[in-house]
């Protein structure tokens, strides 16, 4: 494969070109190369306006604007991404971010002594710390499953089934399971679909964690059909900042009375001789929705860019163009960096790992000469591998005007590369010259304040 040989053309949508050419329609400054759209995502120039758009109208006229028509323009939101999700309007309503829908979960769901959360070892940093919260202030307690990457799908439902059944057999209960659809770090995915069903026949419900899944991969929620679903929107379906669509069917929101924070829409249980007040117009949709229509104030601007997004999308091809030339480029680049490096792919056996937008590559670094030199120098040797990776992913941004995803995994340091219609192979070819001078500036002391001689 040569480096342009992912950079299409497709007349029938247009005279945009994926790669370079269509990096004009986004707001990047051109010194920099954005290799890392998966952590906070961005959004080209029509969405931009919209969202100026909207947030002029509700300085324009502030009541009129908040009160009845962000409502309705909110409606038109939930219908358009209702069509790409395959959900019924009703079971969808907006939240900040991913975090605050796991976070929307958790704190509704009532445990009762002797009930399980399970997750697994790489669940996100957040979301574990909101499960610890949990365990301290609620009879629940947690189960993680622990692994390290490549592992097998299929092993990993089967851990799951096991562990489930292993609490069972001690007379305890798994009531809610938290999983990824592509966990961030390191970016692999996850048997998503497999461990929703595998929570169906066990009676758990699934609450999964979809931060990288709208316009990430290919979510349908009539097949799926999980008890909850959050997926951010800011990340792949070039959405602002910060804007995720939660997912609940009928059945299941009743357990969610307040939203986070508790706000207007929140309905206590009655008591004799209280009335219940609301300051929001009365609304024929659900109470559901009409809780989390608003909470509290802030700016939903983001909320409302929805079709503008998507018709971006169309017109540059829609969501199964972009999705198949977003994981060829990211296995196609994972593949051309580790030749370069000399390293390896993070990948397993059956090649699930890498069916996303996201690929990851180990770099090569011998972590006990990297230790040795650092604990000379004053370094913990239990904090090595996190020094050097913040050194490096602060130097690619003084040093080359770029952004790539570093982590310590496993005992070795990887970099995670996030494909995105905005990029080519030959961006990934000059990443990974970057690289190498980066990994021999490591090698020579640099992450201690060395100046490199290079």
């Amino acid at each position: 494969m040569t480096l342009t040989t992912l950079a299409v053309r497709d007349k029938s949508e247009g005279d945009l070109k994926f790669g370079k050419e269509l990096r004009k329609q986004f707001l990047f400054d051109p010194k920099y190369l954005n290799l890392n759209h998966g952590s906070f995502g961005t959004y080209p120039n029509t969405v931009r306006a919209a969202m100026r758009s909207f947030q002029d109208q509700a300085e324009s006229r502030p009541d009129e604007f908040i009160r009845y028509t962000y409502p309705k323009l909110l409606d038109q939101s939930r219908s358009a991404i209702s069509t790409i999700l395959s959900a019924p309007v009703e079971t969808l309503v907006f939240v900040p971010n991913a975090t605050t829908g796991i976070n929307t979960v958790l704190r509704n769901l009532a445990f009762e002594p002797g009930e399980k959360i399970i997750y697994f070892a790489t669940i996100y940093g957040a979301c574990e710390k909101t499960v610890t919260y949990i365990t301290e202030t609620t009879p629940a307690e947690s189960v993680k499953i622990e692994y390290t990457y490549p592992v097998e799908d299929d092993w990993l439902v089967d851990e799951f089934k096991r562990k489930v059944a292993a609490e069972k057999s001690q007379g305890c209960r798994v009531k809610v399971a938290i999983f990824d659809t592509v966990v961030s770090m390191p970016g692999v995915r996850m048997p998503f679909e497999k461990l929703t069903e595998a929570c169906r026949e066990l009676g758990v419900l699934s609450c999964v964690d979809a931060a990288h899944g709208v316009g990430h991969v290919e979510l349908d929620l009539a097949k799926l059909d999980p008890d909850f679903l959050v997926s951010n929107c800011h990340k792949w379906l070039f959405v602002p900042r910060g804007c995720a669509i939660f997912y609940v069917p009928l059945r299941n929101q009743p357990l969610l009375p307040s939203t986070l924070p508790t706000s207007h829409g929140f309905i206590p249980k009655p008591k004799p001789g209280v009335t219940i007040h609301s300051p929001l117009p009365k609304s024929s949709k659900s109470s559901f929705v009409t809780n989390f229509e608003f909470v509290g104030t802030i700016d939903n601007a983001p909320y409302l860019c929805i079709p503008d997004a998507l018709k971006f999308r169309s017109s540059i091809g829609g969501e199964r163009k972009i999705i198949s030339y977003n994981h060829t480029l990211a296995k196609s680049a994972a593949s051309h960096v580790a030749e370069v490096l000399g390293t390896e792919v993070l990948e397993n056996a059956t090649g699930t790992l890498s069916n996303c937008c996201l690929s990851n590559v180990r770099l090569p670094l011998a972590l006990l000469s990297i230790e040795k030199i650092a604990v000379e120098n004053g370094v913990q040797k239990a904090s090595v591998g996190n020094f050097v990776r913040d050194w490096m992913s602060k130097a690619v941004i003084d040093d080359y005007d770029t952004f790539m995803a570093f982590m310590f995994y496993g005992g070795n340091w990887w970099v995670r590369f996030s494909a995105q219609v905005y990029l080519e192979m030959s961006d990934f070819a000059w990443a990974a010259e970057r690289l190498k001078g980066l990994c021999q500036r490591v090698e020579k002391g640099e992450f201690l304040g060395v100046k490199s001689r290079l």
